[in-house]
């Protein structure tokens, strides 16, 4: 049960990137960039979880998981504060 909950959170995250960039595309706003970039590093994230906890159970991955999704709130978090306008 825990492995599919682990594909759709990725499948969430993938969605919801596809999303943004599909109205980044129309619309080129700095927000929508980092929130593509954003939930791309979420994407990596969910999917380091269901190989670090599924597939190969014998390999700690946690550092590199922890790392995608720091990395990911980041982005989140530069966009949302330089990324907007500032009129």
């Amino acid at each position: 049960m825990a492995e599919a909950i682990y594909l759709l959170c990725a499948a969430t995250s993938l969605t919801a990137m596809l999303l943004l960039f599909r109205h980044y595309r129309r619309r080129r706003t700095p927000l929508l960039l980092w929130s593509t970039i954003g939930f791309a590093g979420l994407v990596v994230n969910n999917v380091l979880v269901y190989i670090d906890l599924v597939l190969y159970t014998g390999v700690d991955l946690s550092v590199i998981r922890s790392a995608a999704g720091a990395a990911a709130m980041l982005a989140l978090t530069f966009g949302l504060i330089w990324g907007t306008d500032h009129d």
